[in-house]
This record gives C-alpha cells, sequence and structure tokens, in this order.
C-alpha cells in the first residue's frame, strides 16, 4: 500500500475562489474568558512538536499560522522539515506534502527511513508504515513549476476535504512567481496567511537563502531570498544551517570535535512564542535523521513513548 496522493486531474475549480481575507467583527467580551486565562496562566504551548525533545517547549507549531523554512541550497531544511513531517504524522495531525521539485517515492522512502531509524528497513515493516501513514499522510503528485492559484486550490482542498492540519509547500521559486517580482510573492504569501487563518492549517512554505560569499556562517531571516516583506508576513521562520567546515574535514579524514554540531537551526521569529534562539543537532546518515547528540542512536518515531516521556 502507498500513501495518499492527490492527484493534478482533480477538478480543483471549486477552490480556486480567493477566501475572504477580513475577520469577523467580534464584541470583545466573546474573548473575556480566553483573556482571563491568558493573564492567570501566561502563553500556554500548545501545537504540533518537533521530533527533538529539546524543542519541546521552545516552539510548537499552531493552527493558522505559517512558517518559513529558509537555508542555503544543500544544506538539509527539505530533509529537516521532512523529519518533522514524520514527527507531525506520528502525533496524529494529518500532513500534505507538495514537493515540486522530488518525486512521491524519493520523498516517501526518504522519511521512512526518518521514522523507522534505519538506512533499509525490511519490507515487512515498509508495508506496515504506510499502512498507516494511508490515513495520516496525502502527497501532490505534481513536479515542476506549478501556477499560485492552482496550489492555494490544492490547499484548500486539502483542508476542506481531507482534514489536512499540515501543508507543506516545497518550494516558494517553484509556485510561477519570479525572483524578482516581489509584489507577486508578497500576494502570495498574503493568500496563504488567509489560507492558514481561515482553515486552520499550518502552512510549512520552502524559500531559499540569496547565497552567500561562503557557507561557513549560517544566514538569518534577512538573508531569505525574495521579497523582504515575506518573513514579515508569516508567524515563524526557521533557518537551517549544516556546518560545511566540518564534514569537509570528515571527508578529508581529518579529526573533528564531536561537541561541534553537524547543524543548527535557528528560530529567528516565532510570532505566538517566547523563544528565539539556536538548536545544535547532530547527522545520522544511516537513518538522514538529525539527532539531538552526537552520541545518540537514531530512534523509532513509531514509539508512543517518544512523544510522552
Amino acid at each position: 500500500m502507498t500513501a495518499n496522493l492527490i492527484r493534478d486531474d482533480i477538478d480543483f475549480g471549486a477552490y480556486m475562489a480567493r477566501t475572504e481575507a477580513n475577520h469577523k467583527l467580534i464584541p470583545a467580551g466573546a474573548y473575556a474568558e480566553e483573556v482571563a486565562d491568558y493573564l492567570l496562566n501566561g502563553l500556554q504551548l500548545t501545537g504540533a512538536r518537533l521530533p527533538w525533545r529539546k524543542t519541546r517547549d521552545l516552539i510548537r507549531f499552531r493552527p493558522g499560522e505559517v512558517t518559513l523554512w529558509s537555508g542555503m541550497n544543500g544544506h538539509g531544511k527539505s530533509l529537516a522539515l521532512g523529519q518533522a513531517a514524520a514527527g507531525f504524522v506520528c502525533q496524529r495531525e494529518p500532513v500534505c506534502i507538495a514537493s515540486f521539485e522530488m518525486r512521491p517515492v524519493v520523498t516517501l522512502s526518504r522519511m521512512a527511513r526518518q521514522t523507522i531509524g534505519c538506512r533499509q528497513p525490511d519490507r515487512a515493516a515498509v508495508l506496515e508504515l504506510h499502512e498507516i501513514w494511508s490515513s495520516w499522510l496525502w502527497l501532490y503528485d505534481q513536479q515542476g513549476q506549478v501556477h499560485a492559484e492552482k496550489i492555494l486550490a490544492v490547499m484548500r482542498y486539502a483542508a476542506q476535504e481531507l482534514g489536512v492540519k499540515h501543508f507543506i509547500l516545497d518550494s516558494l521559486m517553484k509556485c510561477g512567481m519570479a525572483e524578482d517580482d516581489y509584489t507577486a510573492q508578497k500576494l502570495f504569501i498574503d493568500a496563504l496567511c488567509t489560507i492558514a487563518r481561515d482553515t486552520g492549517l499550518h502552512v510549512h512554505l520552502v524559500a531559499h537563502s540569496r547565497k552567500a560569499r561562503d557557507e561557513t556562517q549560517a544566514p538569518g531571516k534577512m538573508d531569505v531570498k525574495g521579497s523582504g516583506s515575506i518573513t514579515d508576513q508569516v508567524d515563524n521562520v526557521i533557518v537551517f544551517w549544516r556546518n560545511k567546515p566540518k564534514e569537509a574535514a570528515v571527508q578529508a579524514g581529518e579529526p573533528t570535535d564531536p561537541s561541534k554540531p553537524d547543524a543548527l537551526m535557528l528560530i529567528e521569529k516565532q510570532r505566538n512564542g517566547e523563544y528565539e534562539g539556536k538548536v545544535a543537532l547532530w547527522f545520522d546518515q544511516e537513518s538522514l535523521q538529525f539527532i539531538e547528540r552526537a552520541d545518540q542512536q537514531p530512534f523509532d518515531m513509531l514509539r508512543p513513548s517518544f512523544w510522552t516521556s
């Protein structure tokens, strides 16, 4: 059995119309209990978690938000987001992935390794995993450029018809906009935010960082390629950076300091959370997992105790 696919031959016409961007007018009194709870108890951590214990009190992925995942080409942002998506599914949060640069079989193969925690799971384990995924994971089977209005319609369809909670869009530059068309980019991000708010989707958008002089320093949110309004409009910004100097030393057979991380996840913005900062991670090539410590073994994300302990 394979994971579910959203084919491109579905008639998305009914979902092409833009939703209203205006909020409903609501009297202040309707929020009384919610405001009282907020003032008495403070900000409550809610939403889906990342698959690392060290991040559970730092960032969550709440309904109705848009998160931008950025980083230089080849620095693992899509790989890390795939591991995050596998974690969302393990938490029984339905996910749809629209990757316009990678075939579904490749996406699923990488996620299977990350979920089970090894390079080559046995056939029975893979089939069992896909049996689970058949109820929680969808892929939009379209590679190459796609018109912005079409992908917005797919997102509405996924939310309204399939009950999807997380929609992964990889990447912004495949959505029919020129790199220098900042107006179109701004309007598209505004539409993503509107859909997230109106449907309760959490939208995860991948956008590349601008090319840097070298790869030794991690980029920030100001380095996202495209319109500067992109990071202004979204709720969260996560930048991923792999330690290329360390990787080069390993390939050359040179000694390296195991305390130095293989990657950094930089939480550069979190509108409805309090934490901003760096999270150090290490990389396990066998499972394609990013892990929390150099001495940590790859883990089975299907184990329920992993999410409750």
